[in-house]
């Protein structure tokens, strides 16, 4: 129970730490979403094979991005509208 505590408070070592089932945890996807976007994460959604992150920028903008669950992988989703 502590090491699952002490990894969704621990920023710094989500890039290194996975859960034992080899996929990242939501604060992992959210450390990783906020770095690649510079931004606040603001909402996280999980689907099973990815998360939803979405993310406010510096600028105001909100931009949503899909982390790979596997695989770790940032990628832009396409904006609505």
């Amino acid at each position: 129970m502590f090491s699952v505590i002490f990894t969704l408070l621990s920023v710094n070592s989500a890039y290194a730490q996975q859960s034992t089932s080899g996929e990242l945890s939501k604060s992992q996807a959210a450390s990783r979403a906020s770095s690649a976007e510079n931004g606040r994460v603001l909402k996280i959604e999980q689907t099973s094979t990815k998360y939803r992150v979405k993310v406010l920028k510096k600028s105001g903008r909100v931009v949503s991005v899909e982390v790979d669950k596997r695989s770790g992988k940032v990628k832009k989703s396409k904006d609505k509208g």
